[in-house]
């Protein structure tokens, strides 16, 4: 019958000891070496160059069918109007003497003139983005099966993966488009460990996700801040 094994004490992991930042240099709040420009974080397989989803917008476009159908209406009842040896509309008729009594460098011109254009240059803007920002597109396996995920999930999904890192005390996940930006607490363990494994644990976790374009990594952590 073959006796229990005792672990050797020799490989045992034994415990950590850390020097408390604010002792040796009277701050509440102590940073690792994580503030590194962002690590680029590869997708396994090239990317299948889906690009973003396109916005359909249905409240500009609804605004600005509404506006034009209101004015061509108009336009046309006071046409139809004239027509029929009726008087114009009387804002029609203001509106004409407004204009025969303001040259077009007046300031009041000038200013309509401008906020014409730039509604102009928002539509032209609106139609020829994508939108959509908070969808991040998904690598296709198939030609007719395209997939997105939201931002707010994937940020969901990498805060979970990275509270599950020893000596993680809390952690805020700013998702976007082109770099993830991790703020994570740490309780106990040396902040440049902590730091380590929350790359390898988020960098894994951004593969999974399987987006097209994998965003950057860039990782802080620091200490939480002393309290009294």
């Amino acid at each position: 019958m073959s006796q229990p094994h005792e672990p050797d004490d020799s490989t045992r992991q034994l415990p950590v000891i850390e020097q408390d930042p604010a002792a040796g240099h009277g701050l509440d709040q102590s940073a690792s070496a994580a503030d590194y420009d962002p690590v680029p974080v590869l997708a396994e397989g090239e990317a299948d160059g889906a690009g973003r989803f396109w916005s359909v917008r249905r409240v500009p476009a609804g605004l600005l069918a509404l506006v034009v159908l209101v004015a061509a209406g108009l336009f046309l009842y006071d046409i139809a109007a004239v027509r029929a040896h009726r008087p114009a509309m009387h804002w029609r008729a203001r509106l004409a003497d407004w204009l025969a009594g303001h040259p077009i460098d007046d300031v009041a011109v000038l200013a309509g003139a401008a906020a014409v254009a730039l509604i102009g240059v928002w539509l032209i803007v609106l139609a020829a983005t994508p939108g959509l920002r908070g969808v991040l597109p998904m690598r296709r396996e198939s030609a007719a099966v395209r997939a997105g995920l939201d931002r707010t999930a994937a940020a969901l999904v990498l805060r979970d993966r990275a509270m599950e890192v020893a000596g993680v005390q809390g952690v805020r996940v700013r998702m976007g488009r082109a770099r993830v930006v991790v703020r994570a607490l740490s309780h106990f363990r040396e902040l440049d460990d902590v730091r380590a494994d929350l790359d390898a644990a988020l960098g894994a976790g951004i593969r999974e996700l399987g987006l097209t374009r994998p965003p950057g990594l860039a990782v802080h952590v620091s200490r939480p801040a002393r309290k009294g």
